[in-house]
């Protein structure tokens, strides 16, 4: 009887060690798989960040172009360089995001991005700003990068719905909680933000 209790006893100490090592393997797998994709969602961000990046380093491009007409409305140019000034001023920690950092982030290149459209809509008065090579030269490089941002914040919304749906599903959510994993916010699109800029005309 005392071998068989201990034959028992073995048999669950077995069944349990291996349960254990189950559970422990899971917890390892899992971490690394939030891991990943907190690493994928960061660098989405970065790719949203430098596209934003180089349409603000356009500005001084626009604003070469446009100073050579004496006439032009300077306050449409000043707008611009403020709201320049004030979107490249915002930092994310993508590990950290919040809504309400990015709902900052956003207003701060909507403000840009309504500048710009502002000033557009008034060379449409200035015949010969139009048709300046340097203009027409920022038009290019302006709708391909507002093409790019489009793009790049669809990847971003992808890879943070990933990461969401992996980290809030259970049992996962368990171990996202222990760890401190939060959910991302999403990149929400601006009214129209599905049309191409219209800069040609």
């Amino acid at each position: 009887m005392k071998n068989k209790g201990c034959v028992i006893a073995g048999g669950i100490g077995v069944f349990l060690l291996i349960v254990l090592l189950g559970v422990g393997l899971w917890m390892k797998n899992a971490y690394n798989n939030f891991v990943n994709l907190q690493q994928n969602v960061s660098s989405k961000w970065s790719n949203v960040e430098t596209v934003y990046q180089k349409r603000a380093n356009l500005i001084p491009n626009l604003e070469r172009a446009v100073k050579s007409y004496s006439n032009f409305e300077k306050s449409t140019l000043t707008d611009i360089i403020e709201a320049r000034s004030k979107a490249t001023s915002i930092n994310i920690d993508p590990t950290n995001m919040t809504e309400a950092d990015m709902a900052k982030f956003q207003a701060t290149q909507g403000q840009l991005s309504g500048a710009l459209s502002r000033l557009m809509a008034v060379v449409e008065s200035y015949p010969n700003l139009k048709a300046d090579q340097q203009y027409i030269n920022f038009q290019r490089e302006y709708t391909a990068i507002e093409n790019s941002i489009r793009t790049e914040t669809v990847y971003f919304n992808d890879a943070a719905k990933q990461y969401n749906v992996t980290i809030q599903q259970f049992p996962s959510n368990i171990l996202a909680g222990l760890f401190h994993f939060m959910p991302k916010p999403y990149f929400q699109a601006e009214a129209g933000a599905e049309k191409a800029p219209e800069v040609f005309k």
